[in-house]
């Protein structure tokens, strides 16, 4: 889609060869695709034929989808966007899917998340074809970080709060009111009038987790908040968000997010555009 002078319009974006021009591909990528539909029939011979002369395969996004009907990923680790990772599990069960990583790299097979994941994987085949320093100048032509690893974690929007009217409603507004506060498993039953053992099986009736698994959580939202929308020094941050010190901030970015907070706020500025 393009703006025009007379409002928004649509360009048509035409490739010049077919499918038989990857006859001769040393390696071939499969971009985004409706993965509602079904594989072209085509499009899965030419994978597999592909394959079988050892041609390299990545695919964008929901490419993966392709590579997996053509049975190239069975038995391999893999990834897609997140929000078609459930599907592609349930369709593809014999393949391993990660839905939290960048990029996999499986050898012959690559597989990326969203579209700027797709960049970040084109810029590692850049760096294993060609060198590191190439790969480099390549980023700044582009003006992308020279490299993400691709064991980061894609940075999935957390779900909405979800409250409700159940018989922890007020503690959870509560609980996210102190999120900075340390709390402990005793603070939480003496707000919600219940002992620990009651509380957390209510947790686990109505929220899946237990109560300082989900403050965790609530943690971990804040402290992105805080480093996406300010300039708040990293220890402020990890006050500011309830982790007590940096280091525990970055123990839980490494552990949730396989990143750090100071490469997460990078990134973001840089998604920004700043």
């Amino acid at each position: 889609m393009t703006a025009t002078a007379g409002g928004v319009g649509y360009c048509r974006i035409e490739a010049p060869y077919g499918l038989d021009a990857a006859e001769d591909a040393g390696t071939i990528v499969v971009p985004g695709m409706m993965f509602t539909r079904p594989t072209p029939p085509e499009l899965v011979d030419l994978l597999k034929t592909a394959a079988a002369r050892g041609v390299r395969t990545v695919s964008i996004c929901t490419g993966a989808f392709a590579l997996a009907d053509a049975g190239l990923l069975s038995g391999r680790r893999a990834t897609t966007h997140w929000a078609a990772s459930a599907e592609f599990s349930r369709r593809h069960p014999d393949a391993g899917m990660d839905a939290d990583a960048l990029y996999v790299d499986e050898g012959k097979v690559f597989t990326s998340a969203g579209v700027a994941a797709g960049l970040d994987l084109c810029l590692h085949l850049v760096r294993r074809d060609c060198g590191a320093a190439v790969a480099a100048s390549v980023a700044r032509v582009v003006v992308m970080p020279p490299t993400r690893d691709g064991d980061q974690a894609q940075f999935i929007p957390p779900s909405p709060l979800q409250i409700g009217d159940g018989s922890l409603a007020a503690t959870l507004v509560w609980m996210c009111e102190q999120a900075a506060t340390p709390l402990t498993l005793a603070d939480i039953a003496r707000h919600a009038n219940m002992s620990t053992r009651t509380l957390t099986r209510r947790f686990r009736e109505q929220t899946a987790t237990t109560p300082l698994d989900w403050l965790a959580r609530q943690r971990l939202q804040l402290a992105r908040e805080l480093l996406e929308t300010t300039d708040l020094p990293i220890p402020v941050v990890a006050e500011r968000s309830g982790h007590g010190s940096a280091t525990a901030l970055r123990a839980h970015f490494d552990r949730e997010l396989h990143t750090s907070p100071s490469r997460y706020r990078q990134s973001f500025r840089q998604i920004d555009g700043s």
